[in-house]
């Protein structure tokens, strides 16, 4: 079962990977345990995982004014996990665009 779901290409995160450059984010499934999340990456990737960090964000109510009126939804529910690799590994995201 495929627990990640996609990498984590944002600007916080590119900010982190400048800092500590063996450090990746991930979005993965909220049921998956870090064990797990290990176990994916690096069968996937072909690195060493030293550590992972998992984080839950709540969905949120969002509303806003169009002209059609008021229109209200939902942000969704993710759970987002940091993984330091060993000295020296690297996954490059960009190289089979």
């Amino acid at each position: 079962m495929a627990f990640i779901i996609k990498p984590l290409v944002t600007e916080k995160m590119t900010k982190i990977t400048d800092k500590k450059p063996n450090r990746y984010g991930f979005i993965v499934r909220p049921e998956a345990n870090k064990l797990q999340i290990k176990n994916e990456i690096e069968g996937q990737y072909n690195v060493t995982v030293e550590d992972v960090n998992t984080m839950r964000y709540a969905g949120k109510r969002s509303a806003r004014y169009t002209k059609a009126g008021m229109i209200r939804g939902h942000k969704i529910a993710f759970k987002k996990a940091i993984v330091t690799l060993k000295e020296g590994d690297v996954i490059d995201f960009y190289s089979n665009i």
